[in-house]
């Protein structure tokens, strides 16, 4: 079963960090032992969604440069028994981040998690060329919207002549209203339209909205509609049947 999973976004905005978080949650939750790794340096919003702002004292950037070891840059979430996540540096600097630091790293985490989720910034090269060599398949979380999905649809593509070529796609922030009006791209049209396997939908919830903002991942609301999504998701992505 593949392990390492890099969430990828064409564009910002999409929801690309809620869902590693949750997806990472979710997996967790049911016994797994995750590591969440923030990639988007400088714009980091990871520890936000997980509540741990206040814990991060270490992060990716002072792992790599030798300030500490990795240990001290792995932070344990609170509330779980098994979700550890690593935050990005809140500069921008991902000079001495290379393709052979992001498999090193990677490598030396597979002894001890059960899968590893990179959330990277949006768009491509930098960081997402750094962490291709270690994924094993990516994620990517676009919206219903045309200029969503052409910009998913072009990362697919650059990903695949990367190297990376085991590629789905997740339609987020849904708006069911829409979409039968025709005003909004509904999911026949966007499963024919992509050659990229769409492996689910999260359509627009304002439970998802409230945990964001309370730093509580949106799966840890036993029978919410956001926890089933989630689990049917995830067990498309890992090729199980919903992860119960």
């Amino acid at each position: 079963m593949k392990k390492i999973f890099l969430i990828a976004s064409g564009k910002g905005g999409t929801g690309k960090t809620m869902f590693a978080v949750n997806f990472g949650a979710l997996l967790a939750r049911k016994g797994k032992r995750v590591v969440l790794i923030d990639m988007d340096l400088g714009m980091r919003n990871m520890d936000l969604y997980l509540g741990m702002e206040n814990r991060v004292v270490f992060n990716i950037m002072d792992f790599m440069s030798g300030i500490c070891r990795l240990n001290k840059a792995l932070i344990k979430v609170d509330g779980f028994d098994s979700l550890y996540f690593m935050a990005a540096s809140p500069r921008r600097d991902d000079r001495r981040i290379t393709e052979r630091h992001m498999t090193a790293l990677c490598d030396a985490l597979s002894k001890y998690f059960d899968f590893i989720i990179l959330d990277c910034g949006a768009g491509m090269g930098g960081l997402l060329d750094a962490c291709l060599p270690a994924a094993q398949r990516a994620v990517l979380v676009t919206e219903p919207e045309i200029a969503s999905l052409r910009d998913a649809d072009t990362l697919a593509g650059y990903l695949m002549e990367k190297g990376l070529r085991d590629t789905c796609m997740v339609i987020n922030k849904a708006d069911a209203d829409l979409m039968r009006a025709g005003i909004l791209p509904d999911l026949p049209s966007i499963v024919n339209s992509t050659n990229t396997p769409v492996v689910g939908m999260i359509e627009m919830d304002s439970d998802i909205r409230i945990s964001t903002n309370r730093g509580i991942p949106a799966v840890c609301k036993e029978d919410g509609a956001a926890e089933e999504t989630f689990r049917e998701i995830a067990g498309r992505i890992l090729g199980l049947p919903p992860i119960s």
